[in-house]
Parts: C-alpha cells; sequence; structure tokens
C-alpha cells in the first residue's frame, strides 16, 4: 500500500499582507514535499482552491516546481477542479509536471466541494454534474489519442486537433475523487478509472459498502475490479506522543472545520468530539507512530485500500511540527505499515 500526504496550502483568510502570507506558506511547502520524499513517502497531492484561505489555485504549478526538487515521490493534485477548468489545460500543464518530474505526475479530478470557482469562471451551477462528466470524457480522450476530435455542450469542439506535450506515462493517470456521492463512486467503476474517497468524519467503516459498489460497477461494466486502485484520504497527525499530536493538530483542525461548517450548516464541533473522532472507530489519525500505524492497517482490513493519503497541514499548523509529523511519517510509521502488510499483500 502507497503511503502519502495531501494538503490545501491554509493560509491565514485574515492576513492583512495576503502576498507575504502566500509566499510564506508556498516556501514551507516545498520544504514539506522535498522532506517527504527524502523520508521515503509515495505520494504528494495538492489541493485547487479559489478562497482566501487557501494558498494554492493551480497545483500543477506548484507541483512543477515540487518535480525539480524531488526525486522519487509522486506528484498529484488533490483535487483538481475538472468541472470548472479546461481539460486541454488541465491535461497540458499535467503531462508538463510529467515531464519535469521523469513520469510522476498524477492527475485526481472531481468536481469540487466547493462552488467558488463555478461564478469566477462563468459556469453555471446547475449545470454541475453535466459539467464534470463531459469535461471528463474529453480529459479521458485527451489520455488516450494524441488529435483529438471531440464535441460537446460544455466546451467549443475540437476537430482533429494535436495535443502537446505528451506525457511521459502513457497514459497520463488519472483517478476520481469523490465525498461519498454513490453516482460519482458508481462512475469510476463503469469508467474503469481509480477511486479516492475522503473520509473527514463519521466512522469510516460505514463507508466501506462504497468501495463495493465501486467493483460491482466495474464489474458490471466488464472491466476487472482486481486492477482498479483505490484510496482513502483523511485528516490526521503524528507526533512523538500521542497527547502531544492531539494537542497540537486539535485547534487548526477544528478552526477549519466550524468555519466550514458555519458555510455548511454543520454544527460546531469542540474538544471531547475531536478525542472521539481519534479513537479506533472515528475517522482522525491522530497519535504518536505506533498508534496511527494500527489505525492505518486496521482500515486497511476494512477496505483493502491500494493508498492512504493524510492530510496533517490543515488549517494553520506550525511548520515546525508538521515537518517533524511528516519525518514520523515517513520513519517511523510507513516502515510500521508495511511490515504489517507484507505478508497480506503477498498473499494477495
Amino acid at each position: 500500500m502507497e503511503l502519502g500526504l495531501y494538503t490545501f496550502a491554509d493560509v491565514d483568510p485574515n492576513a492583512v499582507d495576503k502576498g507575504a502570507e502566500g509566499a510564506r506558506r508556498l516556501a514551507n511547502l516545498m520544504e514539506e514535499i522535498a522532506l517527504a520524499d527524502e523520508v521515503g513517502l509515495d505520494v504528494f497531492g495538492i489541493g485547487e482552491h479559489h478562497r482566501a484561505d487557501y494558498a494554492v489555485s493551480s497545483p500543477a504549478t506548484i507541483l512543477a516546481a515540487a518535480a525539480v526538487k524531488t526525486k522519487r515521490i509522486r506528484l498529484t493534485s488533490a483535487v483538481s477542479v475538472l468541472s470548472s477548468d479546461d481539460p486541454v489545460r488541465v491535461f497540458q500543464q499535467f503531462a508538463t509536471v510529467d515531464l519535469l518530474s521523469n513520469g510522476r505526475a498524477e492527475i485526481m479530478a472531481g468536481r469540487g466541494s466547493f462552488i467558488e470557482s463555478f461564478p469566477l469562471f462563468g459556469y453555471d451551477l446547475d449545470d454541475y454534474d453535466k459539467l464534470f462528466a463531459e469535461k471528463l470524457d474529453l480529459l479521458m480522450t485527451l489520455r488516450e489519442e494524441e488529435v483529438v476530435s471531440w464535441s460537446g455542450e460544455t466546451r467549443a469542439a475540437i476537430p482533429g486537433r494535436g495535443v502537446y506535450p505528451r506525457p511521459l506515462q502513457e497514459p497520463l493517470p488519472l483517478w476520481i475523487a469523490v465525498g461519498g456521492t454513490p453516482q460519482s463512486v458508481a462512475r469510476a467503476g463503469v469508467l474503469g478509472l481509480p477511486l479516492a474517497l475522503a473520509i473527514i468524519g463519521g466512522q469510516p467503516r460505514r463507508f466501506a459498502p462504497l468501495f463495493d459498489l465501486y467493483r460491482e460497477s466495474a464489474r458490471r461494466a466488464n472491466r476487472d475490479p482486481a486492477t482498479l486502485k483505490t484510496s482513502i484520504n483523511v485528516h490526521g497527525f503524528v507526533a512523538d506522543t500521542t497527547e502531544k499530536a492531539a494537542d497540537v493538530f486539535y485547534e487548526p483542525q477544528a478552526a477549519v472545520m466550524n468555519r466550514i461548517g458555519r458555510e455548511r450548516g454543520w454544527g460546531p464541533t469542540n474538544r471531547q468530539h475531536f478525542d472521539q473522532s481519534r479513537g479506533p472507530e472515528g475517522a482522525l489519525f491522530v497519535g504518536d507512530p505506533e498508534t496511527v500505524a494500527e489505525k492505518i492497517v486496521a482500515h486497511h482490513k476494512i477496505f483493502g485500500n491500494d493508498r492512504f493519503l493524510l492530510q496533517m497541514a490543515i488549517g494553520l499548523m506550525p511548520h515546525g511540527e508538521v515537518m517533524r509529523g511528516i519525518e514520523l511519517f515517513g520513519t517511523k510509521v510507513a516502515p510500521l505499515v508495511r511490515k504489517a502488510l507484507t505478508p497480506a499483500e503477498t498473499g494477495a
């Protein structure tokens, strides 16, 4: 199983000098990606947002910078909001990252859980699903064909045009990211695309039927489910002790969840909710290396996932603590998980 990290590059939305705040965060982010590579993690993902509380609106730009600072770690969006972007440009940008990284780029495409990009780029939210379906179809065509002929309702037709550059990987890896919508899960299975499931609340085991739906949808579309990869993407943090991990992570994570909750009508979180969620059945993977490794292994038994991505740098997490967390994740957690899973994976 691959182990990695993802982040949205959170910044202080109330910073007076937003340029300086963004520059600080992106400099720290480059250090975080480089360290993740050094300690042997497999994947690093960057999210796309168009809000004051996040520094990255163009994941491919950040990943291109990371490509020349790293050697082996895979570099992915997490996610690219395909519905409000141009698939041709998305493909070209990630093909460029792939060339810069010597074949380590991936696209994780999603519909977007935030909607700011739709009015920003002139799209109607009433076309939310149609935009994603059509643009995903075009992106898949771009991966397969150098000279593209395509037409649809949400974008100008392409009358037999070549699309360049071509990536080193053929085809360029493409994942579908979902937040729990069964229709999106089934679509990924029908199309034969890898599936990344975000779990940021509740009991993760309750999401396991979605992977069953995914595999069954693939089977019904005459695809071999055994060839399709899955990932779970979660919140969490690693520190030298479980007590420290919880104390450091609680305030930044709670601030983000409460800010988003006010926008979406969720109830506020508190320390009691947080502590319950970092228990064995909860959605937070927070603790010392042994605690986090045990929980990752336990959930692998539930999901059978091929990839596990952890969002540690959430909210205004102190950079030094994040760097220590990455070090522990790569040097302590990852070896424990790989050792525990080796017999199961060998016998699979």
